[in-house]
């Protein structure tokens, strides 16, 4: 029954016990001297008054040096053990001044931690030495992987998501490892899929539609105990080309009697109207090409891809086309090399986005390039090395041309291309394929899939508002590079003096999402995951307050590392997050201190390595550890009830 109190409060119980032994000691002598005085008739007023003041005097001496013996004890003693143990089990060297009373316990507690310190490091230089070459290996698979054009999704047996690449991602918004695949797909294109896979097809095609309503062509594969899932946007249906060349004809006869006109100088309006019918020519041409390409190639890829070893042209916007990177880039150098070989030097640009398209441009001061030379270059492999595929292939394939231009002493290519919808997926690909080894319902810490998250807000009152959310995404006990970040409007303006600690204006959150985008995206982003916060009553507290004007209901279960931390050093510790990553050697640097994702990275890796030191101590559920959590409810409430919610540390 005692082995589950903490050491402090087995020592206090101990002294309590002295203390209570000595009293009684002391009321049994005061029994013993009344008796004997009183069998030698000593009178009672007499004895009295002498037997209590004895008593008094020697009580209140022996309880206080009982106390003062237990204060120096716990003190000098019970605490640093406390904290050696702390130390020992997250892996740290104790500081010797906490221990300088305990003689040889505290120089041996840090030489055994930094000597399991030394090994725990000569083992990863070993391991990282003999998996260079698995390293390698990997990272050109997820590079692989993560250019590859189509969507590519891996599930368990229980069709819960193991790996999934940028493409799917884009394809399937809030797509995350761990959550079953038919929130994303309904769920009856993949019953069928899956049916005629269990009747012994190696693969099988299928049309599925997202949550949302999009309509998405695939093809499933069986992969151990799972599936194997490539998706594609279903191209959409091809108009008629019939009103494309009408428009065609249209404006190739307009130019003839225009042609036919130039015996000679050309008259202004005639030139502008030659050049008005020459565009509308190669847009009608464009527009065609479009019909006659069929889809848009499956690659992605940005202006760093395709103008590679190209003079890039200052402050280019962020953009990415769906183009295939190689062969665009293999043109653009070709076209680049001839140029500069007629002593011209160009530079790539990027002429302004209109209806989903952004021209490239290879722009140069001098006279403009002849349209025969341009097809002439346009003939022939710009790539040695697929000799059979041709500058004019490489733009059929992708829908377009490439035509020359001419202004005020500039002169450019312009090769059209789509723009691709896209957003910043991180790493490209994400994945944990031994999410697949664990239990669907295990709750052991190690195990959960979490969702660490802090928020800046205009101020520390239940009326203040969120500015800042951010969250990160741990699966199996690692980060799996999945994040969350928005700034919030508040609604409000923000008080100068949480801008001093924060660095968030009102300026900054002009443009952000208001509360309800914002929340819900959130909650969009941790459903179904524990959600892990420092001092998570104050956090909880901003979101469920929310939650009647967002709509957003955060009933997560919910962990604290201020707790987690209070079971490991004890509660006399202080557990702030600054020093909570001081005694696990976790360094914040400055500038990010009080933003939401920097104290987010902070707390999720002090979350990461609390769990071994939990298990030591026999923590090794959720269940456990909010069992434990109780027992420190003096020190902060407990998030898993909302009336404890709105709590400050």
């Amino acid at each position: 029954m005692l082995g589950g109190l903490s050491l402090r409060l087995r020592v206090l119980l101990m002294f309590a016990g002295l203390a209570a032994g000595a009293m009684a000691l002391l009321a049994a002598a005061l029994w013993l001297a009344y008796a004997r005085m009183a069998a030698q008739g000593v009178a009672q007023a007499q004895m009295l008054d002498g037997l209590i003041q004895g008593g008094l005097v020697a009580g209140f001496g022996m309880l206080g040096g009982i106390t003062g013996l237990w204060y120096l004890f716990d003190r000098n003693m019970a605490r640093p053990i406390e904290t050696l143990a702390g130390g020992l089990r997250t892996g740290q060297a104790p500081d010797l001044a906490e221990a300088r009373y305990l003689a040889d316990l505290g120089p041996a507690a840090r030489e055994a931690a930094m000597a399991r310190a030394a090994s725990a490091e000569a083992l990863a230089e070993a391991i990282q030495d003999h998996a260079a070459d698995l390293a390698r290996e990997k990272a050109a698979l997820e590079s692989i992987l993560a250019d590859f054009g189509a969507g590519a999704v891996i599930t368990d047996r229980q069709g819960r998501v193991l790996f999934y690449n940028a493409s799917a991602a884009r394809l399937l918004p809030g797509l995350a490892l761990d959550r079953p695949l038919d929130r994303h797909l309904r769920r009856g294109a993949l019953d069928a899929a899956e049916a005629r896979l269990g009747s012994g097809a190696a693969a099988t095609d299928l049309i599925c539609l997202t949550a949302e309503g999009s309509r998405l062509s695939g093809r499933m594969r069986r992969v151990d105990d799972g599936t194997l899932l490539i998706l594609r946007d279903r191209p959409a249906e091809r108009p008629a080309p019939r009103g494309t060349l009408e428009t065609l004809r249209r404006h190739a006869a307009t130019l003839v009697p225009m042609l036919d006109a130039l015996d000679g100088p050309i008259p202004p309006e005639l030139a502008r109207a030659i050049r008005d019918e020459g565009q509308g020519l190669a847009l009608a041409t464009r527009q065609l090409s479009d019909i006659l390409a069929g889809d848009a190639p499956g690659g992605v890829a940005g202006l760093d891809e395709l103008g590679s070893g190209i003079a890039l042209m200052p402050d280019l916007p962020r953009l990415r086309f769906q183009a295939e990177a190689g062969p665009v880039n293999a043109l653009l150098r070709d076209l680049d090399a001839r140029l500069r070989g007629m002593g011209l030097t160009p530079s790539l640009g990027v002429q302004p986005a209109e209806a989903g398209e952004a021209g490239l441009i290879l722009e140069w001061q001098g006279a403009p390039l002849g349209m025969d030379m341009l097809e002439g270059w346009l003939a022939e492999a710009p790539d040695q090395g697929q000799p059979d595929l041709s500058g004019a292939e490489i733009l059929a394939s992708h829908g377009t041309g490439i035509w020359p231009e001419s202004d005020k002493g500039l002169a450019r290519l312009v090769l059209p291309l789509r723009l691709a919808v896209w957003r910043d997926e991180g790493s490209g690909v994400t994945y944990d394929f031994a999410l697949a080894t664990r239990g669907v319902a295990s709750s052991r810490l190690a195990d959960l899939t979490c969702v660490v998250f802090d928020t800046e807000t205009t101020g520390l009152t239940d009326n203040d508002r969120i500015v800042q959310i951010a969250g990160l995404r741990i699966a199996r006990g690692r980060l799996t590079g999945e994040r969350f970040e928005t700034l919030v409007h508040p609604g409000r303006p923000i008080p100068p003096a949480s801008t001093a600690i924060h660095g968030i204006t009102d300026e900054m959150v002009a443009d952000a999402p208001d509360m309800s985008a914002a929340l819900t995206a959130f909650h969009h982003f941790a459903e179904g995951a524990v959600l892990i916060a420092h001092n998570a009553p104050f956090d909880m507290g901003f979101l469920r307050r929310a939650a009647p004007e967002t709509g957003a209901h955060f009933d997560n279960r919910v962990l604290d590392t201020v707790l987690l931390s209070a079971m490991v050093w004890g509660q006399s510790a202080t557990h702030s997050l600054d020093a909570l990553t001081e005694r696990l050697g976790i360094t914040i640097p400055p500038e990010d201190r009080h933003t939401a994702m920097g104290d987010t990275i902070a707390t999720a890796e002090a979350f990461l390595r609390l769990i071994p030191a939990l298990e030591a101590k026999g923590i090794e559920r959720f269940e456990e550890a909010v069992a434990e959590a109780r027992r420190h409810r003096r020190l902060i409430g407990d998030a898993n009830h909302p009336a404890s919610v709105g709590a400050t540390a």
